[in-house]
């Protein structure tokens, strides 16, 4: 039971620590919502909101 308990959190370990990785794209979808109400944005016009560029 503890073996399993304890690989159990060193696989929870590991995966925790991939999610902190950047990975590349994410610049490029941070640049795809709006700066002001924060929808995503489709194609390269302005939002729908009007703020946003």
């Amino acid at each position: 039971m503890v073996k399993i308990v304890s690989l159990f959190l060193i696989g929870m370990l590991v995966l925790a620590m991939f999610g902190k990785l950047r990975f590349p794209g994410q610049k490029k979808l941070r640049q795809m919502t709006c700066r002001a109400c924060g929808r995503w944005k489709i194609g390269r016009g302005p939002c729908d909101c009007g703020k946003g560029r």
